[in-house]
């Protein structure tokens, strides 16, 4: 007898959001040097940044005016940009200033390269992404960047997409799951108490009575142990922060900027950033691969998770009291969605809830 093929279930909701009216990292500053081009992906957004001699960055669609031909592939002349195909060039601001073999005026707003607002801060340069409309509002600004502290910056493909991104980013009970040995995941496990709060811009989940995380991580962050102030935080639209506190022996923040490139593609800008007893030189080689290994780490687990939901057409969560901030950034993005205006003061509902975890 043959047996009887299920077909399996199609359909479903998936936790995309086009978020577009907010800032968001493009790149390093580092990475676009002077009088260099750089392709990026904001949105689905196809974008052409660069750096002209002067050192102003200037951040345009992906496509001359004139023929439809990538400025991701030209050149750097002077302050503008230079088209490949015919050698339009365009200043920062996407004004057309110069069109080859023509001999009346170059100026045209018809002729110029559809811009998006930036801005160069704290080492990132940011974009806006609504093409032409001046922003609201100025990018997230980083914490822990006083003098004493150390700081590492790196940049990651996350196969996801920026809700699963930055669930990810703030997740506990995985940790010692997917980390085990790196961070948590010894045998141990403690009660602890998680506070969550929210505004009509971020959560925040503050865990009560945590002993330090087992794990190589934290026996090298804080070898002495003891009881630890932990927050995960998420700032919409795209900032997920996690701060580690142990007395004065410890203050550990990791920041991650989160640019969503397509639905299913975030690249998330980390930056740690440190402050101990010993001596940043000496701490930083060491924590550097452990960051590596656990960042690759949900990026594989990211890419398995995005291939069973397309294969199945769509999303089917089921949660419990202690996925705790997932439901609320999801609340978040929602809200957000719906085209106010980033800068548009809403009354929240001052949400607090209490939830016990063994961790």
């Amino acid at each position: 007898m043959e047996p009887t093929l299920v077909p399996l279930p199609r359909g479903g909701k998936h936790s995309v959001l086009n978020l577009d009216r907010y800032w968001y990292v493009a790149c390093q500053s580092a990475e676009l040097k002077r009088g260099k081009v750089l392709p990026r992906t904001v949105l689905g957004l196809p974008l052409a940044l660069f750096r002209n001699q002067g050192g102003a960055v200037g951040a345009v669609l992906d496509r001359c005016p004139h023929r439809n031909v990538p400025l991701s592939g030209g050149r750097v002349v002077g302050d503008n940009l230079e088209c490949p195909y015919h050698g339009w060039q365009f200043d920062p601001m996407g004004v057309c200033k110069r069109v080859p073999g023509h001999c009346g005026e170059h100026e045209h707003p018809s002729r110029d390269a559809t811009r998006l607002a930036t801005r160069e801060q704290d080492g990132f340069v940011w974009v806006w992404t609504r093409p032409g409309e001046e922003p609201e509002g100025e990018p997230f600004r980083l914490g822990g960047q006083e003098p004493g502290y150390t700081t590492v910056r790196r940049s990651v493909v996350f196969p996801g997409s920026l809700h699963q991104s930055i669930e990810n980013a703030l997740d506990v009970p995985h940790t010692a799951f997917l980390h085990r040995g790196l961070f948590r995941g010894t045998g141990t496990t403690n009660k602890i108490t998680g506070v969550i709060t929210r505004t009509a811009t971020m959560v925040q989940a503050q865990y009560v009575g945590e002993p330090r995380p087992g794990g190589l991580a934290a026996r090298l962050l804080a070898p002495g142990g003891g009881e630890v102030e932990h927050w995960d935080r998420f700032h919409m639209p795209c900032v997920a922060e996690v701060e580690y506190k142990l007395g004065d022996d410890l203050h550990f923040l990791v920041t991650s900027l989160m640019t969503p490139e397509s639905d299913f593609v975030t690249r998330a800008h980390a930056v740690v950033t440190f402050k101990l007893r010993l001596p940043g030189w000496l701490i930083k080689p060491l924590i550097f691969p452990i960051a590596m290994r656990v960042f690759k780490q949900d990026a594989v687990i990211l890419g398995k998770q995005t291939e069973v939901i397309k294969q199945f057409g769509g999303e089917k969560f089921v949660s419990t009291e202690i996925d705790l901030l997932g439901g609320q950034i999801w609340r978040l993005m929602r809200r957000g969605a719906k085209g106010r205006a980033a800068s548009e003061v809403e009354v929240d509902d001052d949400y607090r809830a209490e939830v016990q975890l063994d961790v």
